[in-house]
This record gives structure tokens, C-alpha cells and sequence, in this order.
């Protein structure tokens, strides 16, 4: 089995459901589409950890155990249930314990490979998601942020429709990417928001560095700059996964952190290192700059301002 698990094909091939059951839990009761099971994080004698397999999620209401994680994907629990393995050694077992053939297709829906179908979810109807950015107003929002150059790979073309009374209204468009928790995160020139349930982002690269980042568009314009290095990517998305974030981070060797120079990035920042002590701020490669992104811009801005000056330096 290689050491590099492809993190997204698990999520998308392994129950969290069937693995408990393969590890000998069984929930004490079910609530519509959540199972609630007796804590395998502690003990405990009223079932406090509810399981939603059909998004695959999950939360401790009893609260973290001694990773400090109570919540989140199938990735997430493994953390915590090996706590203090490390991170290629936690998806091994899941591998291992799900019986997972990861040499198998899977039939279920590849992002940006395949047609989408309908989705359902709260208010909002997803109608089609590309991974090409034909849309001229997403293209030219991507442009004036910087990262356009960096979007294939990285960033989907999403159509969605507001729902109202459960009849499509509205169609709308945007940038998109996909969180760990099955939800959409949105960006255009007027909106910033979520399509379903709100999570973190990762990609993996290295089994030892990871570099995080408070959001996607900080992400890449790091990448705009540093396209070849093969950190692995946490993006948290919001703030309110710090906890997780710091959780997840001392699974690795060395870690960068990109957050906003303002208050609540400083205050993250000082706690981030304080309680993980392999992890560095890196926010002096924007100095003077709110985040990455902004610096990118003012880049962009001055480099716009000297080819014009040059044009009209050459034309008179």
C-alpha cells in the first residue's frame, strides 16, 4: 500500500458507519439519519457522538477527547480515535480497518469529472459544476483578485439556484471549491458564502510540512508563487475551525501559518504557535499587507501601472 493515500478517494469510498461497525461499535440509537454511539474517545455512559454517514460528518456533543478533535470527516475521526499516530499512519488504518480497495473504480460522483446530478441541499439548489471557468464574470473576478493564472485545479465554475418554497428561483454563479464537510464555498465579486455545511479544505502534498491558510484565495496566491512546493494545504475557511486546524497540524513535522495581519489573524496566529510548537508565522511574506491576497494585488497594480507607463513612454 503506497504511503500516499489519495485523501479525497477515501472520503468518497469509506463508510464512517461501516467502519465503526468493522471496529466493533454499534450506535444506540438512530434518529432520523443520525447515529448516536456511546463515545470511543472516552468513556461514557449516555451516547454523545452522532454520525451523519449520508454527509459524511461527524460531532462529539460531549466534547474533544485528548486530541482536541470533536468533529469533522472521516479523516477527523481517524485523528482522533489512533491519537497521536500520525497523519499517513491514521489513513493506513483506515484503509486497513475499512477493507478499502483503493486499486477499485468507484462508481460514485468524481468532482468536475461528471455530470452532476441535481443536489439538493437547505435553500439552495445546485443546477451544474465545471471544473473550466467559462463564465466571463467569474473570469474576470479571478483576474482582478490575481489567481486566475492558479485556478485550474483549484477552483470549479458553480451554478446554483435559490430556492423559494422549494421552487428554483433565481439562478446565480460562482467560484467554488469543495470543504471536507460536503459543502460548496463561494466567492464572486458580490458574494461570499456557503452551499451546505461549512468545513475546512485540504490537499495533500507532503507527509511533513503543512502550510494553513484562513482562506482559499490566500492559498493561491501562495501557490501563484511557490508553484512547485509540495506542502501539504489546509485552508480553514473560517476562523471558528482554529481548534481543529491546531489539532490536525501536530500530525506533521513542520508548520507554516498564513493568517490575516488584523486582530482576530494576530490573536489565531499567537495561539496557533503557542499551542503547537512546530509551526511558524509566516506572514512576513505579505508585510504590510492585510493577507496574501491583497499583497497579490498591489503587486498586480503596481505591474499594470509600469507596462502602461512603458506603452505610453514608447508611443510618445
Amino acid at each position: 500500500m503506497s504511503a500516499f493515500l489519495n485523501v479525497k478517494e477515501i472520503k468518497e469510498k469509506v463508510s464512517l458507519l461501516g467502519l465503526l461497525k468493522n471496529l466493533g461499535f454499534t450506535p444506540q440509537k438512530i434518529s432520523g439519519g443520525e447515529h448516536f454511539f456511546l463515545s470511543m474517545l472516552r468513556e461514557e455512559y449516555t451516547a454523545s457522538l452522532c454520525i451523519n454517514d449520508k454527509l459524511g460528518v461527524w460531532f462529539d456533543y460531549a466534547g474533544a477527547g485528548v486530541s482536541g478533535i470533536k468533529s469533522g470527516s472521516i479523516i477527523d475521526f481517524g485523528l482522533a480515535y489512533w491519537y497521536p499516530s500520525t497523519f499517513p499512519e491514521v489513513l493506513r488504518k483506515i484503509v486497513e480497518y475499512a477493507q478499502l480497495d483503493l486499486s477499485k473504480p468507484h462508481n460514485g460522483v468524481v468532482l468536475g469529472k461528471r455530470k452532476h446530478p441535481v443536489e439538493k441541499n437547505r435553500e439552495y439548489q445546485v443546477m451544474a459544476v465545471s471544473e473550466a471557468i467559462d463564465n466571463e464574470a467569474i473570469d474576470a473576478y479571478l483576474k482582478a483578485r490575481g489567481i486566475a493564472d492558479v485556478a485550474e485545479g483549484y477552483l470549479y465554475e458553480l451554478h446554483y439556484a435559490v430556492m423559494d418554497n422549494r421552487q428554483p428561483g433565481k439562478n446565480y454563479f460562482a467560484s467554488a471549491w469543495p470543504n471536507e464537510n460536503g459543502g460548496w464555498e463561494l466567492r464572486n465579486k458580490y458574494v461570499k458564502g456557503c452551499i451546505g455545511y461549512k468545513g475546512m479544505t485540504f490537499l495533500q502534498g507532503s507527509v511533513d510540512r503543512l502550510s494553513v491558510f484562513a482562506g482559499y484565495f490566500d492559498f493561491l496566491s501562495w501557490k501563484l508563487e511557490h508553484p512547485r512546493d509540495q506542502a501539504s494545504i489546509l485552508v480553514l475557511n473560517s476562523l471558528s475551525f482554529l481548534q481543529a486546524a491546531k489539532a490536525r497540524s501536530k500530525h506533521f513535522r513542520w508548520v507554516e501559518l498564513y493568517f490575516d495581519q488584523d486582530n482576530a489573524g494576530i490573536s489565531a496566529t499567537r495561539d496557533f504557535t503557542r499551542e503547537v510548537s512546530n509551526s511558524a508565522d509566516c506572514s512576513f511574506n505579505y508585510e504590510g499587507f492585510k493577507n496574501y491576497n491583497e499583497k497579490l494585488m498591489a503587486d498586480l497594480t503596481t505591474t499594470n501601472l509600469a507596462k502602461g507607463e512603458l506603452l505610453t513612454s514608447m508611443v510618445s
